[in-house]
């Protein structure tokens, strides 16, 4: 019997990984045998998490801070790995934020933002894990968390700059998958559609986006815990080494209509 998504002896980086959908991507990648690097901003959330994980998995785990929007903290954080695992074959580039008004009021500071920690930061960590992990050891899997706004527009909630951001972050999946495709290196990204998550749940439990939800999504409802997982595990495996530079929704069928 072949495992065909046995990740053990691996070590998985997961920005964001303090609480939501990050969390459930890093359980996720442990119960196939991945050893877990909690990375995100907030000290005492990432140490629970990775203490969890431990403990629940039975995998090695480290929890690093880092902003994602500093070069000089990326480079630290992907020292630190280094240093403690000596490998980094798995990247989920996950880190996030969302700045949520009609386009005609949206600030500067706003959309600047926005490219600086979804676009930019994605690209920062992507950059330092290539080049100091994944090239030097000719195979690595990069999974970056786009979002279905990144391939389509909306009317029902004005976020101009994450539609802007998430569009560049699937595009720039497929530079670096085009780029790096001779190294090992496959590039992906995962398109999610409405999953609760502490962001989103006020917004997608009301009545609108309920009303909405019955009608945009084919399947009628938003995405439950633990059906991102099965993407996140299929795109990390080494099993999927001639997937590259795709980007998957996993929206319950927003996207196809």
């Amino acid at each position: 019997m072949k495992d065909y998504f046995d990740l053990k002896g691996q070590v998985a980086v997961v920005t964001g990984c303090s609480t939501g959908l990050g969390v459930q991507m890093a359980k996720a990648l442990a119960n196939q045998g991945a050893s877990i690097v909690a990375v995100a901003r907030r000290q005492n959330l990432i140490e629970e998490v990775a203490k969890q994980i431990s403990e629940e998995y039975g995998v090695k785990t480290l929890a690093v801070v880092c902003d994602i929007t500093d070069t000089a903290a990326v480079e630290k954080a992907v020292d630190e790995v280094l240093e403690k695992f000596g490998r980094i074959d798995i990247l989920v580039n996950n880190a996030g934020t969302g700045a949520v008004a009609p386009a005609e009021d949206i600030t500067d500071e706003q959309f600047s933002h926005e490219m600086e920690v979804d676009l930019f930061g994605t690209f920062r960590f992507a950059r330092s894990v290539a080049k100091k992990a994944m090239i030097p050891a000719g195979y690595g899997r990069v999974i970056n968390i786009a979002s279905m706004y990144g391939l389509v527009g909306n009317k029902i909630a004005g976020s101009a700059p994450y539609h802007a951001a998430k569009g560049g972050v699937v595009n720039l999946t497929r530079a670096l998958a085009a780029e790096w495709g001779k190294y090992g290196i496959t590039v992906n990204a995962i398109c999610p559609g409405y999953f609760y998550t502490p962001l989103t749940k006020e917004t997608l439990d009301s009545d609108f986006f309920q009303q909405n939800a019955k009608t945009m999504i084919p399947e009628e409802r938003y995405g439950n815990e633990g059906e991102l997982d099965t993407a996140a595990i299929f795109l990390a495996s080494p099993a999927s080494s001639y997937v590259t530079g795709v980007n998957l929704p996993v929206d319950g069928g927003y996207t196809a209509m």
